[in-house]
C-alpha cells in the first residue's frame, strides 16, 4: 500500500461541504447534456414515425427494444445505481484508495458475469419473453415473429448498457457527470442514422433498428473507458462475490430492483394490455410516453442523479440537517419546474404531436390518438419527478425495502385501473383506450409520489424551510397565467394539420415561448429570485 493510501485508511475523510452553486452547477451540467440528448431523442422519434408510423413494424420494435430497456432500468439506471452508488461513496468518504478501487474491481467482475449469463438466456429464449410480455402479438399479422427475431439482437443491449452504467456510477462518485451524461447522445446518432442509411437497404428495414441498438450498447460502453482510466478507475474485472462491498451492493439491489423501477413496471403492463387492443396501441403509447420523459429526464432525472452521491456522502458523513435540506431544496425545484411542464404538455399536447411527428406513414388520426395519451402521462408527470427526486433520500441511507413496499402498493393501483379502463372504454367502444393505461400509470406514479413523501416526512428526513406555502401558491398562480395565455394563443388541429412544417414549428415555438415567459415573469413579480431557492449547508 503506497503512502497516500494508508494516509487514508482507517480515518474518515471530511464531510462533504455542500453549496447551492456546486449542486446547481453539477445539476446543469447534467441537464445540459441530457437536453442534447434528448433532442436527439426527439429527432429519432420523428424519423422513426415519418418512417414507420404507428404500424405492426414498429410495434415490434417498441417490444424487443423495451424487454433489455426495462431490464435496463432495473439493473443499471434503476437498483444498480441506488445499490452501488451509496457503497462507493462510503468506500470513498471511509476507506483508503486502493480499497475503493478493490470494490470498483469486484463489482465489474462479478456483475459482468452476472449479466452475460442473463443475456444469453434472454438470447436464447427471445420468443418466450415476446410471448410474455406482447401476449397479443401471438397471430397471423407477423408481429410476434419479427419482435422475437429483433430482440435476439437487441437484448445484449442490456451486458453493454448495464457496464455502461456502472462506468457512469463511478464516475459520478467522483464528479464527473458529464461524460456518462453525454453517453445517451450516442445511442440516439447511432438509431437515426441506421434508420435514415441502413434501412432502405434492408429486405427487411425495420430490422436496421435491432442492428443499431445492439451497435450502439457497445459503443456507449467503449465511450466510457479512457475517462475512467484518467481518473485511475478503470476496472480489472475480478469474480469476488464474497466482497464486503459487493454483497452489500447485492443487498440493496435485490429489493432496489423492484422498488427503484415500479414506474417501469407500470409502462411494461400497460403494454402488455395494450398488446391486446390491436394494431398500433403501442406505438401510440411509445410516442406519448416519449414526449412525456423530455421533461422528467432533463431535470427530474437529471437533479437524481447529481443529488444521490451528494445524499450518500452526507448520511455517510452524519450530517442529517444538510441531508435534510438538500431534500427540502431538491423538493422546490421540481415543483417549481415539473408543474408548468405538466400543464404546458396538457395544453399543448395536440400542436406537439402535430409539429413533431404528423406526416408520412403518421396519420392526422395518429396525432389525435397519440395526444390523448400524451395528456394522460401528463398528469402524471409531477408525480413520475418526486419519485425520482425522494427515491435517493431511501437509497442514501442504504434503505430500499420501504420504496418496494410502496411500489407494490403503486403497483396494485397500475394494475387494477389498467385492467378497469381497458375494459370499461373497450365495452363502449372507445378509440381511445391506450390513453386509460396511460392514466393509470399516472395516477400510480401520484400514489407511489405521496407514500414516499409520507415515509420521510413521518420520518424526520423531510424538514421543509419557510415559505413553501407561500411557494405553492405563487407557482400556482403563475401556472394559472401561463394556461391562460396558452388558450389564448391556440389554434385548432386543422390548421397544424394543415400548415407547413415550418409554420407549425415556429407557431409551437412562439406558443412555449409565450408560455414560458408568463411563467417565470409572474414569479418573479411575485418575489421568488434566485437567492430564496438557495440552499445552506454546515
Amino acid at each position: 500500500m503506497s503512502a497516500d493510501d494508508r494516509s487514508h485508511a482507517g480515518s474518515p475523510k471530511p464531510g462533504p461541504r455542500l453549496s447551492a452553486r456546486k449542486l446547481l452547477r453539477s445539476t446543469s451540467v447534467v441537464s445540459g447534456m441530457t437536453l442534447l440528448s434528448r433532442i436527439l431523442g426527439l429527432v429519432r422519434d420523428i424519423v422513426f414515425a415519418r418512417m414507420f408510423g404507428a404500424s405492426i413494424v414498429m410495434d415490434a420494435f417498441i417490444v424487443a427494444n423495451r424487454i433489455p430497456n426495462m431490464l435496463r432500468r432495473f439493473f443499471a439506471e434503476g437498483a444498480f445505481s441506488q445499490g452501488f452508488v451509496p457503497v462507493m461513496a462510503r468506500y470513498r468518504e471511509r476507506h483508503s484508495e486502493t480499497e475503493a478501487r478493490e470494490l470498483i474491481d469486484a463489482v465489474a467482475g462479478t456483475l459482468g458475469l452476472v449479466l452475460f449469463v442473463v443475456t444469453l438466456a434472454g438470447v436464447i429464449a427471445a420468443p418466450l419473453l415476446v410471448a410474455v410480455v406482447a401476449p397479443g402479438f401471438i397471430g397471423d399479422d407477423g408481429r410476434f415473429e419479427l419482435s422475437a427475431l429483433m430482440l435476439r439482437f437487441t437484448f445484449p443491449y442490456l451486458l453493454f448498457v448495464s457496464l455502461t452504467a456502472f462506468a457512469g456510477g463511478v464516475l459520478n462518485t467522483y464528479g464527473r457527470f458529464a461524460v456518462p451524461a453525454f453517453t445517451p447522445v450516442i445511442l440516439n446518432v447511432v438509431l437515426i442514422g441506421f434508420a435514415v442509411w441502413v434501412s432502405p437497404l434492408l429486405a427487411e428495414p425495420a430490422m436496421a433498428l435491432a442492428y443499431a441498438v445492439f451497435v450502439a450498447g457497445l459503443a456507449q460502453l467503449l465511450f466510457q473507458l479512457p475517462f475512467l482510466a484518467r481518473i485511475r478507475a478503470l476496472p480489472r474485472p475480478r469474480w469476488r462475490p464474497g466482497h464486503e462491498g459487493v454483497r452489500r451492493v447485492g443487498e440493496l439491489m435485490l429489493p432496489a430492483i423492484f422498488g427503484s423501477s415500479v414506474a417501469q413496471i407500470n409502462v411494461l403492463l400497460g403494454g402488455v394490455i395494450a398488446s391486446l387492443l390491436g394494431v398500433g396501441k403501442i406505438s401510440l403509447l411509445y410516442y406519448s410516453d416519449r414526449l412525456m420523459e423530455f421533461p422528467l429526464g432533463l431535470f427530474g432525472i437529471a437533479l437524481a442523479t447529481v443529488t444521490l452521491p451528494y445524499l450518500s456522502r452526507q448520511h455517510a458523513a452524519a450530517s442529517l440537517d444538510d441531508f435534510a435540506r438538500t431534500m427540502d431544496w431538491s423538493m422546490k425545484l421540481v415543483w417549481l419546474i415539473a408543474a408548468p411542464a405538466a400543464v404546458g404538455l396538457i395544453v399543448l399536447a395536440e400542436p406537439l404531436v402535430a409539429t413533431l411527428f404528423y406526416g408520412g406513414e403518421f396519420s392526422g388520426s395518429d396525432v389525435q390518438l397519440t395526444a390523448l395519451s400524451l395528456q394522460a402521462f401528463s398528469i402524471g408527470l409531477l408525480g413520475f419527478s418526486f419519485v425520482k427526486t425522494l427515491a435517493p433520500g431511501y437509497f442514501a441511507r442504504e434503505d430500499t425495502r420501504t420504496p418496494v413496499k410502496i411500489g407494490l402498493i403503486a403497483l396494485l393501483v397500475n394494475f387494477l385501473l389498467s385492467v378497469a379502463l381497458a375494459w370499461g372504454l373497450t365495452r363502449i367502444g372507445y378509440e381511445g383506450t391506450h390513453a386509460g393505461l396511460a392514466l393509470a400509470t399516472s395516477v400510480a406514479a401520484l400514489v407511489n409520489a405521496w407514500l414516499l413523501y409520507r415515509g420521510l416526512r413521518r420520518d424526520g428526513i423531510i424538514r421543509h424551510s419557510a415559505g413553501w406555502a407561500g411557494l405553492l401558491v405563487k407557482c400556482m398562480v403563475a401556472n394559472v397565467a401561463m394556461v391562460l395565455c396558452l388558450v389564448w394563443l391556440a389554434l385548432p388541429l386543422d390548421w397544424w394539420l394543415d400548415a407547413r412544417g415550418l409554420d407549425r414549428a415556429l407557431r409551437l415555438c412562439v406558443e412555449i415561448g409565450a408560455a414560458v415567459t408568463v411563467y417565470f415573469a409572474l414569479l418573479f413579480a411575485l418575489g421568488i429570485r434566485t437567492h430564496t431557492l438557495r440552499l445552506h449547508t454546515d
